[in-house]
């Protein structure tokens, strides 16, 4: 793997992370292109640090208030006072984000085999790519919603929680996804990336645990390890921008041209993988 390549796959991890694009789909598209694989394990589960890096960033007043709550959480648990969410929007919140997170383990763990399968088939990833513009495409015709964190409920964490499972599958995009479930839970447009956004720091952390392990296991090729430092802090940067840039996207409801554009690369895609695989 050279400098350019890796610089190139952290460019495009901080940037398809959290845009609504899938990271997963343009990784294993450039590197069947580039026909990496010397390596490749370590290399996406330390781009997957950089992307936390950038999610601390941001979000760190959040991530720092939901910690604590959550401890306090547990000390009102064992002193049997309850999970008293009412009037805790904090509490209310770390709870939601618990329960997502434990849908989207599942799908995970259970599936996981079949995800990893599809991963080496560029026709599958353009499929993937395709729903993901469609997704895109229906958010800009979800209405504006205003319900706020109070209005967080089990029913609406459970189905973001699947939506964000379903996502592994590459080519569809976790934000996307995720975003577009908490606008059909007619959440605020604020709220919804912001969750889209939490969520995502649980699974990401959970995957670069797990894949590190791996990683270890399999060994470390010494000569890639420049190039992988390069890649993470250019993922680390380019996810700070893009996290950045999609709050105002939303916002403004432009996701539509995120929807014409992954639908390019997806029909290219599968074009590639009928000619060449």
């Amino acid at each position: 793997m050279t400098y350019i390549q890796s610089a190139l796959l952290g460019l495009v991890q901080g940037l398809a992370e959290f845009l609504p694009i899938s990271s997963s789909g343009h990784l294993a598209l450039l590197q069947n292109i580039f026909g990496i694989e010397e390596g490749i394990l370590f290399f996406s589960v330390m781009l997957h640090l950089g992307t936390l890096i950038s999610l601390f960033i941001v979000y760190w007043k959040d991530i720092w208030a939901l910690i604590i709550e959550f401890f306090k959480t547990i000390k009102d648990l064992l002193t049997r006072k309850g999970l008293a969410l009412e009037g805790n929007d904090t509490r209310r919140l770390m709870v939601m984000i618990i329960v997502t997170t434990i849908i989207t383990g599942f799908i995970g763990i259970f599936f996981e085999d079949f995800f990893e399968s599809l991963y080496s088939s560029c026709v599958v990833i353009g499929v993937g790519l395709i729903i993901t513009g469609i997704l895109m495409f229906v958010s800009e015709k979800l209405g504006q919603g205003n319900r706020n964190v109070s209005n967080l409920n089990a029913r609406n964490a459970i189905f973001i929680g699947i939506m964000q499972g379903i996502a592994i599958i590459p080519g569809i995009s976790r934000s996307g996804s995720t975003l577009v479930a908490g606008l059909a839970c007619n959440f605020n447009r604020k709220l919804a990336v912001k969750y889209a956004f939490l969520i995502s720091i649980p699974t990401i952390a959970g995957s670069f645990i797990l894949e590190l392990k791996d990683a270890l296991v399999a060994g470390i090729d010494m000569t890639i390890v420049g190039p992988t430092a390069v890649g993470v802090v250019i993922a680390a940067i380019s996810g700070l921008f893009a996290i950045k840039f999609m709050i105002k996207l939303v916002s403004n409801r432009k996701l539509k041209y995120f929807a014409y554009y992954v639908w390019l690369i997806g029909i290219l895609a599968i074009g590639y993988g009928i000619m060449f695989q």
